[in-house]
């Protein structure tokens, strides 16, 4: 991605100040290998992440001449992060990331795209890298044994009446939990999957997942399972704050995926290579024979003439830079999004001020390289005692080759890839929050919080000689000073009553649009998922405002168990005279 300079922009046909159309001539694309195509306007989009390279896809795939700017890596969260100067020998740096991907079956918009970028010797583009893990480990702290499952459950029928029993016998079985609380939980999941779209929107998005779960007069048991580990590890929020929609949502769709219903593969999936070689790459260069074109440069604000935007500053090396194009999509995040826009796009738009209500998480990732190969399942690992709500994968297995020795000085053969999902609560050796810590202090912690889970009955897993050297994601800064560390990289949450303050897709200003995780969306979460259905919608706009011909992107839904239609719109009319869901026990 070269650098956003004014030679450039001239070079590219890029707009100074109003001068010329933002956009490839038809001429420069073919001269560079690109196919000559006639442009159906020019389209520039201001941040590389996924939500702005699949608005960029589905753009340029119908005749936009397209321009991606993006201040830092392309990729977003999403893209690998090389650890510097670890390479030796001729081989690449070590391989590094934001947090390990994860590529849920019931994600259906991402793979779609993913089948669309081509991959030398897959049939299915790079959507043939995905491989799949069998098993998911809760490993426990206390001398408790780790509960291994199987991801695929034996259930007969999301028909409630089949449904109840099976869930009870399943926590029943597999955790401590009363036979009560058991049974509870599983009335709570039933009263959820029976609820109608409105009730969905108009209660449940307004009730918090502790509230709805009753976990305040539970179990400390039932509380960590289903209350405070499930939601911070799944979705990095607090229970007493997390809305009920969007859990409960998420829920949904991992039950229908480990059920194998309407899913588009195995619930748990990851890439077979470091994320930038087996997707971020190859998309790259897919987007780049399409015509799309990459710049590198800070969009500082939009600017506003006529109730359209007429062009943006972009902060470059070489200093300002007053960008125009046709079409504008907004790809950047929520916490960077307010300051992007000014005063005029909000006066055009008073609607958007809402996005600066929006909250924020973290969930960064530590990866230890390792000496030896560690694969504690063939799958995740979520260690729910944890007070950093860790999570993580041994990555060797599921990667070409087995190891990880083509990469760094050939003396790493494994990466247990972590996350960190609570910043806030006391560790178990400095008693810190995390992001109070210095670097080596978030190290220890990790390390012993992992420890203290996996081989609290015995094992001996975690052997320190085995520790090649550990990285941690460089989003995290400020470790170690008085005023705690700071993320430049959070993660968008879902607290009660958030649907309310998130836009659509497209704005009331006529060529401004928007293609972030934070646009509502059916998956109402921050995942990939959701930011490419949000790049889809965005792209959608764009076709509609333009009164295009072109087929729209195709957006996919969540599925939704055909047997509890019936139930679904008998709730809906339950809802709207007032009355509780018909499982509704309270």
């Amino acid at each position: 991605m070269g650098g956003l300079t004014r030679r450039s922009l001239l070079s590219h046909g890029v707009a100074l100040g109003g001068a010329a159309a933002l956009g490839v001539p038809a001429t420069a694309a073919a001269a560079r290998g690109a196919p000559a195509r006639r442009s159906a306007g020019t389209v520039l989009v201001l941040g590389g992440g996924i939500g702005g390279l699949t608005a960029a896809h589905e753009l340029a795939e119908r005749g936009f001449a397209v321009t991606v700017l993006e201040r830092k890596e392309l990729g977003g969260k999403a893209r690998s992060i090389p650890v510097p100067g670890t390479g030796s020998g001729g081989r690449p740096d070590l391989p590094g990331e934001h947090g390990f991907r994860f590529f849920p079956g019931w994600y259906r918009n991402l793979p779609d795209t993913l089948r669309r970028i081509p991959f030398p010797g897959n049939r299915n583009g790079v959507h043939d890298n995905l491989v799949s893990g069998s098993v998911f480990r809760l490993s426990r702290m206390g001398t408790r044994f780790d509960l291994f499952v199987p991801l695929k459950l034996a259930l007969p029928s999301l028909d409630p009446v089949l449904l109840l029993p099976a869930l009870i016998a399943l926590l029943d079985t597999g955790l401590r939990l009363p036979p009560w609380e058991s049974a509870h939980f599983a009335n709570r999941l039933v009263v959820y999957l029976t609820s109608g779209d409105e009730r969905r929107l108009g209660q449940w998005e307004r009730t918090a997942w502790w509230d709805f779960l009753g976990a305040g007069r539970m179990s400390q048991e039932y509380q960590r399972i289903f209350g405070i580990g499930f939601t911070r590890m799944l979705v990095a929020a607090r229970a007493e704050e997390a809305s009920t929609h969007t859990v409960g949502l998420f829920t949904e769709a991992f039950f229908n995926n480990l059920l194998g219903r309407g899913n588009d593969g195995p619930a748990d999936r990851v890439l077979n290579a470091p994320t930038n070689e087996a997707w971020i790459d190859p998309w790259l260069a897919h987007l780049r024979s399409l015509g799309v074109r990459f710049e590198t440069g800070a969009a500082e604000r939009l600017h506003v003439s006529g109730g359209r935007i007429s062009g943006v500053t972009v902060r470059t090396a070489a200093g300002s830079v007053h960008v125009s194009a046709d079409h504008y999509i907004s790809a950047v995040p929520a916490e960077r999004s307010l300051a992007l826009w000014g005063p005029e796009v909000l006066a055009a738009d008073p609607r958007l001020r809402l996005v600066g209500e929006l909250r924020t998480e973290w969930m960064n990732g530590l990866m230890f390289y390792l000496r030896r190969k560690l694969p504690l399942v063939h799958g995740h690992v979520s260690y729910l005692d944890t007070p950093w709500s860790l999570t993580s994968v041994s990555q060797a297995q599921f990667w070409r080759g087995g190891d990880l020795t083509r990469y760094g000085d050939g003396g790493v053969r494994d990466c247990l890839s972590v996350i960190i999902s609570n910043w806030e609560a006391p560790g178990i050796v400095h008693g810190k929050p995390a992001r109070f810590c210095t670097k080596q202090q978030l190290f220890d912690e990790v390390w012993a919080q992992l420890s203290a889970s996996l081989e609290d009955t015995g094992e001996d897993l975690l052997r320190p000689a085995d520790l090649h050297s550990w990285f941690l994601d460089p989003a995290i800064t400020g470790l170690g000073s008085p005023g705690g560390a700071h993320s430049e990289e959070p993660l968008l949450i879902n607290p009660v009553g958030s649907w309310a303050l998130r836009p659509e897709a497209a704005t009331a200003i006529p060529n401004l649009f928007l293609a972030a995780d934070y646009v509502r969306n059916i998956v109402n979460l921050a995942t990939m998922e959701g930011a490419n259905e949000a790049g889809r919608l965005a792209a959608n706009a764009v076709l509609d405002e333009t009164g295009s011909s072109a087929p729209r992107a195709r957006l996919f839904t969540l599925f939704r168990a055909p047997e509890l239609r019936g139930l679904q719109e008998e709730d809906t009319r339950r809802y709207r005279a007032g009355l509780p869901n018909l499982f509704d026990q309270g």
